[in-house]
Protein backbone atom coordinates (compact mmCIF):
# COMPACT_ATOMS: atom_id res chain seq x y z
CA UNK A 1 0.00 0.00 0.00
CA UNK A 2 1.72 3.32 -1.27
CA UNK A 3 0.82 6.48 1.27
CA UNK A 4 0.02 9.14 -0.96
CA UNK A 5 1.76 12.12 -0.72
CA UNK A 6 0.42 15.92 -1.14
CA UNK A 7 2.30 18.61 -3.41
CA UNK A 8 3.68 21.06 -0.94
CA UNK A 9 5.85 24.28 -1.79
CA UNK A 10 8.70 23.81 0.69
CA UNK A 11 10.17 20.29 -0.38
CA UNK A 12 12.76 22.34 -1.97
CA UNK A 13 14.08 23.73 1.76
CA UNK A 14 16.59 22.13 3.62
CA UNK A 15 15.27 19.41 5.88
CA UNK A 16 14.09 20.10 9.35
CA UNK A 17 16.21 19.38 12.54
CA UNK A 18 16.39 16.42 14.53
CA UNK A 19 14.70 18.41 17.25
CA UNK A 20 11.98 20.57 14.70
CA UNK A 21 11.22 17.27 12.62
CA UNK A 22 10.75 15.37 15.94
CA UNK A 23 8.43 18.67 17.09
CA UNK A 24 6.71 17.91 13.68
CA UNK A 25 5.78 14.57 14.31
CA UNK A 26 4.33 14.35 17.95
CA UNK A 27 2.27 17.69 16.70
CA UNK A 28 0.02 14.72 14.92
CA UNK A 29 -0.88 13.28 18.45
CA UNK A 30 -3.75 15.97 17.52
CA UNK A 31 -5.26 13.48 15.51
CA UNK A 32 -4.41 10.59 18.32
CA UNK A 33 -7.86 8.53 18.88
CA UNK A 34 -7.37 9.83 22.16
CA UNK A 35 -9.64 12.44 21.05
CA UNK A 36 -12.49 10.54 19.18
CA UNK A 37 -15.85 10.89 20.70
CA UNK A 38 -16.21 7.20 21.52
CA UNK A 39 -12.61 7.13 23.84
CA UNK A 40 -14.10 10.37 25.25
CA UNK A 41 -16.92 9.21 26.09
CA UNK A 42 -15.36 5.60 27.25
CA UNK A 43 -12.89 7.27 29.62
CA UNK A 44 -16.11 9.45 31.10
CA UNK A 45 -17.96 7.06 32.18
CA UNK A 46 -20.59 7.21 29.58
CA UNK A 47 -20.29 3.46 28.12
CA UNK A 48 -22.66 0.68 29.31
CA UNK A 49 -21.10 -3.09 29.64
CA UNK A 50 -22.07 -4.39 26.34
CA UNK A 51 -20.64 -1.44 25.21
CA UNK A 52 -16.65 -1.79 27.08
CA UNK A 53 -17.21 -5.56 25.57
CA UNK A 54 -17.82 -4.17 21.85
CA UNK A 55 -14.36 -2.29 22.31
CA UNK A 56 -12.30 -4.90 24.27
CA UNK A 57 -13.67 -7.44 21.55
CA UNK A 58 -12.65 -5.77 18.36
CA UNK A 59 -9.34 -3.90 19.82
CA UNK A 60 -8.79 -7.70 20.46
CA UNK A 61 -8.11 -8.13 16.57
CA UNK A 62 -5.85 -5.17 16.65
CA UNK A 63 -3.54 -6.73 19.05
CA UNK A 64 -3.40 -10.07 17.46
CA UNK A 65 -2.11 -8.31 14.66
CA UNK A 66 0.21 -6.36 16.24
CA UNK A 67 3.17 -9.07 16.24
CA UNK A 68 2.10 -10.08 13.07
CA UNK A 69 3.05 -6.31 11.55
CA UNK A 70 6.18 -6.95 13.79
CA UNK A 71 7.21 -9.67 12.35
CA UNK A 72 6.28 -8.03 9.04
CA UNK A 73 8.71 -5.51 9.00
CA UNK A 74 11.25 -7.82 11.29
CA UNK A 75 11.43 -9.73 7.78
CA UNK A 76 12.47 -6.46 5.46
CA UNK A 77 15.48 -5.73 7.85
CA UNK A 78 18.80 -7.00 6.64
CA UNK A 79 20.58 -5.84 9.64
CA UNK A 80 21.29 -8.37 12.53
CA UNK A 81 21.49 -5.53 14.75
CA UNK A 82 18.01 -3.88 14.07
CA UNK A 83 16.00 -7.04 13.95
CA UNK A 84 17.85 -8.24 17.77
CA UNK A 85 15.85 -4.53 18.53
CA UNK A 86 12.56 -5.05 16.81
CA UNK A 87 12.11 -8.68 17.73
CA UNK A 88 11.77 -7.19 21.59
CA UNK A 89 8.01 -6.16 20.22
CA UNK A 90 7.06 -9.65 18.77
CA UNK A 91 7.97 -11.09 22.32
CA UNK A 92 6.00 -8.32 24.03
CA UNK A 93 3.03 -9.50 22.58
CA UNK A 94 3.56 -12.98 21.84
CA UNK A 95 5.25 -13.78 25.45
CA UNK A 96 8.64 -15.53 25.84
CA UNK A 97 10.56 -17.67 28.23
CA UNK A 98 8.04 -19.82 29.78
CA UNK A 99 4.96 -17.55 28.86
CA UNK A 100 3.80 -17.35 32.78
CA UNK A 101 2.59 -14.35 34.73
CA UNK A 102 4.22 -11.05 32.98
CA UNK A 103 6.14 -13.21 30.47
CA UNK A 104 3.20 -14.20 28.93
CA UNK A 105 2.77 -11.26 26.71
CA UNK A 106 0.38 -8.63 25.79
CA UNK A 107 -2.00 -10.58 23.79
CA UNK A 108 -2.49 -12.74 27.09
CA UNK A 109 -2.77 -9.84 28.93
CA UNK A 110 -5.81 -8.08 26.49
CA UNK A 111 -7.07 -11.82 27.58
CA UNK A 112 -7.33 -10.92 31.15
CA UNK A 113 -9.33 -7.82 30.17
CA UNK A 114 -11.68 -9.04 28.30
CA UNK A 115 -12.51 -11.96 31.14
CA UNK A 116 -12.03 -9.36 33.33
CA UNK A 117 -15.50 -7.32 31.46
CA UNK A 118 -17.22 -10.83 31.12
CA UNK A 119 -15.99 -11.91 28.28
CA UNK A 120 -15.17 -15.62 27.90
CA UNK A 121 -11.53 -16.74 26.91
CA UNK A 122 -13.47 -18.64 23.60
CA UNK A 123 -15.72 -16.30 22.87
CA UNK A 124 -12.69 -13.55 22.38
CA UNK A 125 -10.60 -16.14 20.78
CA UNK A 126 -13.40 -16.89 17.79
CA UNK A 127 -13.15 -13.28 16.90
CA UNK A 128 -17.00 -13.36 16.05
CA UNK A 129 -17.87 -10.76 17.47
CA UNK A 130 -14.85 -8.49 15.00
CA UNK A 131 -16.90 -6.42 12.91
CA UNK A 132 -15.59 -6.28 8.85
CA UNK A 133 -14.29 -2.56 9.22
CA UNK A 134 -11.94 -3.62 12.42
CA UNK A 135 -10.71 -6.43 10.31
CA UNK A 136 -10.13 -4.19 7.40
CA UNK A 137 -8.37 -1.74 9.01
CA UNK A 138 -6.03 -4.16 10.99
CA UNK A 139 -5.21 -5.82 7.43
CA UNK A 140 -4.41 -2.77 5.69
CA UNK A 141 -1.79 -2.01 8.35
CA UNK A 142 0.15 -5.19 8.18
CA UNK A 143 -0.35 -5.80 4.84
CA UNK A 144 1.57 -2.09 4.41
CA UNK A 145 4.24 -3.33 6.62
CA UNK A 146 5.17 -6.23 4.66
CA UNK A 147 5.81 -4.09 1.46
CA UNK A 148 6.98 -0.75 2.57
CA UNK A 149 10.62 -0.67 3.17
CA UNK A 150 11.14 -1.03 6.58
CA UNK A 151 12.00 2.39 7.63
CA UNK A 152 8.27 3.42 6.34
CA UNK A 153 6.94 0.60 8.63
CA UNK A 154 8.55 1.52 11.85
CA UNK A 155 7.71 5.08 11.52
CA UNK A 156 3.84 4.39 11.16
CA UNK A 157 5.00 3.03 14.50
CA UNK A 158 5.67 6.28 16.02
CA UNK A 159 1.31 6.35 16.96
CA UNK A 160 3.59 4.66 20.41
CA UNK A 161 4.45 8.56 20.98
CA UNK A 162 0.76 9.12 22.11
CA UNK A 163 -0.07 5.80 23.97
CA UNK A 164 1.16 6.48 27.41
CA UNK A 165 -1.37 8.88 28.13
CA UNK A 166 -4.51 6.92 26.65
CA UNK A 167 -3.32 4.26 29.14
CA UNK A 168 -2.70 6.62 32.30
CA UNK A 169 -6.31 7.61 31.28
CA UNK A 170 -8.01 4.66 31.52
CA UNK A 171 -5.75 3.65 34.58
CA UNK A 172 -7.17 6.87 36.66
CA UNK A 173 -10.82 6.55 35.50
CA UNK A 174 -12.05 3.14 34.66
CA UNK A 175 -11.60 1.96 38.40
CA UNK A 176 -14.07 4.59 39.37
CA UNK A 177 -16.52 4.46 36.23
CA UNK A 178 -16.39 1.13 35.99
CA UNK A 179 -16.17 -0.60 39.13
CA UNK A 180 -17.20 -3.87 37.90
CA UNK A 181 -14.68 -4.55 35.58
CA UNK A 182 -12.01 -6.77 38.22
CA UNK A 183 -8.84 -4.78 38.66
CA UNK A 184 -6.39 -7.47 36.95
CA UNK A 185 -7.67 -7.11 34.11
CA UNK A 186 -6.32 -3.82 33.67
CA UNK A 187 -2.58 -4.87 33.50
CA UNK A 188 -2.17 -4.59 30.07
CA UNK A 189 -2.40 -0.61 30.22
CA UNK A 190 0.08 -1.02 33.59
CA UNK A 191 2.16 -2.92 31.17
CA UNK A 192 2.34 -0.92 27.84
CA UNK A 193 3.34 2.21 29.94
CA UNK A 194 6.97 1.75 30.01
CA UNK A 195 7.21 -0.23 26.54
CA UNK A 196 5.92 2.17 24.78
CA UNK A 197 8.50 4.60 25.98
CA UNK A 198 11.12 2.08 25.14
CA UNK A 199 9.44 1.40 21.45
CA UNK A 200 9.44 5.22 20.60
CA UNK A 201 12.85 5.80 21.68
CA UNK A 202 13.81 3.17 19.19
CA UNK A 203 11.27 3.94 16.59
CA UNK A 204 12.73 7.75 16.39
CA UNK A 205 16.16 6.86 16.10
CA UNK A 206 15.57 5.17 13.20
CA UNK A 207 12.85 7.98 11.95
CA UNK A 208 14.77 10.69 12.20
CA UNK A 209 18.05 9.12 10.51
CA UNK A 210 16.46 7.95 7.73
CA UNK A 211 13.80 10.81 6.75
CA UNK A 212 16.95 13.66 6.43
CA UNK A 213 15.48 15.55 3.43
CA UNK A 214 12.31 18.09 3.50
CA UNK A 215 10.23 16.21 1.13
CA UNK A 216 11.64 12.53 2.72
CA UNK A 217 10.56 14.11 6.40
CA UNK A 218 6.82 15.68 4.96
CA UNK A 219 6.67 11.69 3.83
CA UNK A 220 7.20 10.36 7.34
CA UNK A 221 4.38 13.07 8.75
CA UNK A 222 1.67 11.38 5.81
CA UNK A 223 2.99 7.92 6.80
CA UNK A 224 2.35 8.70 10.57
CA UNK A 225 -1.10 10.06 9.48
CA UNK A 226 -2.25 6.71 7.86
CA UNK A 227 -1.27 5.06 11.20
CA UNK A 228 -3.36 7.59 12.86
CA UNK A 229 -6.16 6.82 10.19
CA UNK A 230 -6.07 3.60 10.74
CA UNK A 231 -6.69 3.99 14.80
CA UNK A 232 -9.31 6.27 14.80
CA UNK A 233 -11.23 4.16 11.38
CA UNK A 234 -11.38 1.20 13.58
CA UNK A 235 -13.13 3.15 16.90
CA UNK A 236 -15.57 5.03 14.12
CA UNK A 237 -16.36 1.05 13.07
CA UNK A 238 -16.38 -0.12 16.85
CA UNK A 239 -18.85 2.88 17.50
CA UNK A 240 -21.49 2.16 15.14
CA UNK A 241 -20.89 -1.52 16.11
CA UNK A 242 -22.08 -0.63 19.56
CA UNK A 243 -25.29 1.18 18.29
Amino acid sequence: MEIAQAIRNDNHLPAWSPEAFEAQLRDKGRSYHIHHPFNVRMNAGGCTPDEIRCWVTNRFYYQICIPRKDAAILANMPLRADRRLWIERILDHDGHDDHKGSAAGGIEAWTRLGEAVGIAREDLWSLRGVVPAVRFACDAYVNFAAKAPWQEAVCSSLTEMFAPQIHKDRLATWPTHYPWIESDGLAYFRNRIPLASRDVEHGLRVTLGHFNTREAQHHALDILQFKLDILWTMLDAIEKACQ
